[in-house]
């Protein structure tokens, strides 16, 4: 079984009661909210990245000013002919604060939607698994920096249960 290890950087934007999502693109098709945020290039700080990557995303620029927690995912999925992959997801968070910038969508890439949702909407869309990580992160704030799982998750995040 071949062993998969992505390493990856979100941020969780909250302003004025609503917070800020990319909607995801999966390779079938699906779409479904998440965190914006991506992979760790190479060399990458991960600050960095969730810089990079909501920038990509959302057309904002954000600025992480607090490290909420790490989330470790795993699961196993089919490769190319007949193979399985180990895979094992980490998952760094961080509170993002928007400081320039403007809303706008990304063309090219794996989200095609940035927007804004109510907080207390949030639980009523289609959505990956890390948003509601990431918002448990945010509200709880553990001092170990981790939240209880709340079932399987995909390598994005999409509860399985």
């Amino acid at each position: 079984m071949r062993e998969e290890l992505r390493v990856a950087a979100y941020a969780v934007c909250v302003r004025d009661g609503s917070m800020l999502l990319a909607r995801w693109v999966a390779r079938d098709g699906t779409r479904r909210w998440t965190l914006p945020g991506g992979g760790v290039e190479h060399g990458e700080d991960p600050y960095d990245t969730v810089v990079r990557e909501a920038e990509e995303e959302t057309g904002y620029t954000v600025e992480p000013v607090t490290l909420l927690g790490v989330d470790s995912v795993r699961r196993t999925y089919p490769r190319p002919l007949g193979a399985q992959a180990d895979f094992h997801g980490l998952r760094i968070v961080y509170e993002g604060r928007v400081t320039g910038g403007e809303l706008r969508h990304e063309t090219g890439g794996s989200t095609d939607m940035a927007a804004w949702h109510p907080l207390r909407a949030v639980s009523r869309l289609q959505r990956v698994g890390l948003v509601d990580v990431g918002l448990r992160l945010w509200r709880e704030r553990p001092a170990a920096g981790r939240v209880a799982a709340c079932g399987q998750q995909d390598q994005r995040g999409s509860t399985t249960t």
